[in-house]
């Protein structure tokens, strides 16, 4: 999990200085959600400069009920899902295909077929079952980690997570 501030402190920094800490200790986190969502490099820097743009606009806004990466991870994952929507929209493409496409574009990814393969099945899966499957099976974050993250009960996630994967089987059986 990321590193949380002290909020003692942190209320009492200027609203740079929070932005500074911000940046310095989460910006990679960030990074790390929004990549597998938009899944190119040159994206996910494009929508991180978004979310530290949305953030310095809505700093005053926090209000230090939740944690700190809760907030920023909500924020990442609309302004990625955004992103796609928007670049979808704009290119006329199915958003699996366009993701795909995108993935294989990339020059940083070094997955092989079997990686598409399985990007392709999590593609299928609706929004909120993505997100639960990346967040256990390559984040390895338990339960209830998530469900603090989500707000959302453990049960519900469970339920999504073992759904996600029978739908994935299934698709990795057709081929």
């Amino acid at each position: 999990m990321a590193v949380e501030p002290d909020f003692n402190v942190f209320k009492k920094l200027s609203k740079e200085a929070q932005i500074n800490w911000m940046v310095q200790h989460l910006n990679q986190d960030l990074y790390w959600v929004i990549r597998p969502i938009v899944k190119s490099h040159a994206d996910t820097d494009d929508v991180l400069q978004n979310v530290w743009l949305k953030v310095y606009k809505n700093l005053d806004r926090f209000q230090y009920r939740s944690k700190l990466f809760s907030w920023l991870y909500r924020i990442a994952v609309n302004e990625a899902f955004n992103h796609v929507k928007k670049m979808t929209k704009h290119k006329n493409a199915e958003v699996e295909n366009y993701m795909l496409q995108n993935l294989k574009d990339d020059n940083y990814y070094t997955g092989d077929d079997i990686s598409l393969l399985l990007e392709n099945a999590i593609l299928q899966l609706p929004p909120k079952q993505q997100e639960v499957f990346r967040l256990k099976y390559f984040s390895e974050m338990t339960f209830e980690e998530m469900s603090e993250l989500l707000g959302t009960s453990t049960g519900a996630l469970k339920s999504s997570y073992h759904i996600a994967v029978k739908k994935i089987k299934t698709s990795l059986k057709q081929f």
